[in-house]
């Protein structure tokens, strides 16, 4: 089953808290994982970033909610239980809870409402649509799709680009992920081209005890498994151990099969990995904007209470 959106688990942990004694998040997410059937898949499904899970980052947020709400109560860190509100609202409980039903409560209103024109938080769902993520949902959801734009209009330039070009864009790429040593030395081994199928042998590491070869073309339409096997029969040739196949195109599912397994070891960079290398390592893009995001420092508070 998927995980729950977050306003589905409000009522839920509100019933959890029924028995009028003190919950851990980590109790109530065991708790709920059952109530929703959830496997440990389920559970364990990362949100975009990878810190934290989808399903704890929305029973904590669900308990943020109904606190912000004064339907529960926070006595420690990590921890709740049922207020005076809640109670009441259990004594007669709705079919559901959710950020419409909280709106009746003025401090969830207060907690809501934007500090600055310039934000804009929806209250509630428009019909027919999906229900709303938590704010670290929508943070990653939004700047995932601000990456896809622009690795989508990174590789329209770059296709757009001379040959020259291009091959100055790997050398830069390649130098910013650590290898080739100088942008000289790069330049020129990447300038070697047309030796029965390899453009380029670069360094992998500074002292250049190991090197890769490269192949670096500039494809609108899909690569497949014959000019792969052309170039690792030139890899042979040259009885080395690893190769790059760079191409602002895409590679047909057999040829990403074909490189699985074989030897030498052959790693395939196709236009949508290239730009998202190049934002990576900051190759033709600069940041526009930086947004800190923070959290409580519960050591401080710790140390506060413990005075």
């Amino acid at each position: 089953m998927a995980v729950p959106d977050f306003q589905s688990l409000m009522m839920p942990l509100l019933r959890t808290a029924a028995d009028e004694r003190e919950h851990s998040l980590a109790e109530a997410r065991d708790v709920l994982a059952d109530e929703f059937k959830l496997s440990d898949a389920d559970r364990e499904e990362p949100l975009p970033s990878g810190r934290q899970s989808k399903f704890s980052n929305r029973v904590a947020w669900a308990k943020s909610y109904l606190q912000q709400a004064g339907l529960l109560l926070s006595p420690r860190r990590g921890h709740f239980q049922l207020s005076d509100r809640g109670r009441d609202v259990l004594k007669a409980p709705p079919t559901r809870i959710d950020i419409k039903f909280l709106e009746q409560y003025p401090e969830f209103v207060e907690f809501r409402t934007p500090k600055s024109a310039l934000v804009d938080v929806p209250s509630e769902v428009p019909a027919g649509q999906a229900e709303p993520e938590t704010p670290e949902e929508a943070l990653e959801a939004a700047h995932l799709k601000m990456r896809v734009r622009l690795g989508s209009e990174i590789l329209t330039r770059v296709k757009a680009a001379s040959p020259q070009f291009f091959e100055r864009l790997v050398v830069e790429l390649l130098l910013k992920m650590g290898y080739g040593g100088s942008r000289r030395d790069a330049g020129q081994a990447i300038g070697r081209s047309g030796d029965e199928g390899i453009d380029g042998v670069i360094s992998e590491d500074r002292l250049g005890l190991e090197v890769v070869y490269l192949q670096a073309k500039k494809w609108d339409g899909t690569v497949g498994r014959p000019e792969i096997q052309r170039f690792v029969g030139a890899l042979h040739g040259k009885r080395a151990k690893k190769g790059v196949f760079i191409t602002t195109g895409a590679f047909s599912a057999e040829a990403t099969a074909y490189v699985e397994h074989i030897d030498p070891k052959v790693v395939l960079i196709d236009g949508r990995r290239l730009a998202e290398l190049m934002i990576d390592f900051d190759v033709g893009v600069n940041t526009w904007a930086t947004y800190n995001v923070k959290r409580v420092d519960s050591d401080y508070f710790d140390e506060a209470e413990a005075v």
